[in-house]
């Protein structure tokens, strides 16, 4: 499963990079809009943190991640609301589409790592897929991962940004 920061780092890249590239309007995506949609990127695992207090109180639950905060249904009903919300105010419109994107591309990673460790697709589809763990047997990918993830990162913002100009 990919980390907290790759989960973070990954969503606010290819924001910035949708936003510099795509669209090239800098202010119909502002910067903290960005940031919320990397803080999006870890709502799914807030089951983690929910566990870890229950567990706390010797409240005796079995673990549940990757269930029902890891559902595609959620993502898709952020951006229901979004489309909804849009013609009415397009900033928060964009903001619950960015966090939609958060969330759903969480679920994709989770997804594309660990397969049907999760679910998905849930009630829809209940088979059973392998993630590329399955297939990639590499001690040390996640982290090795996320180092590879904010040096290229670093190097895109100082060719484009010139970043070391701010050092």
């Amino acid at each position: 499963m990919p980390l907290a920061v790759t989960h973070v780092l990954l969503t606010i890249i290819l924001l910035d990079l949708f936003r510099d590239y795509i669209i090239k309007k800098k202010r119909l995506i502002p910067l903290h809009f960005i940031f919320i949609g990397g803080i999006a990127g870890l709502i799914p695992d807030i089951d983690i943190p929910i566990f870890w207090l229950l567990n706390l109180f010797k409240l005796n639950i079995t673990w549940f991640h990757g269930t029902f905060t890891h559902l595609f249904l959620i993502p898709i009903a952020i951006l229901a609301a979004s489309l909804i919300t849009y013609r009415y105010n397009k900033k928060a419109g964009i903001l619950l589409g960015i966090i939609s994107f958060g969330y759903g591309f969480h679920i994709f990673l989770d997804f594309l790592f660990y397969g049907c460790n999760i679910s998905p697709f849930w009630p829809i589809i209940t088979h059973n897929f392998n993630g590329l763990s399955h297939y990639l047997n590499i001690p040390g990918l996640e982290q090795g991962l996320d180092a590879f993830i904010l040096l290229a990162w670093l190097w895109h913002e100082e060719v484009r940004h010139k970043i070391s100009d701010f050092i």
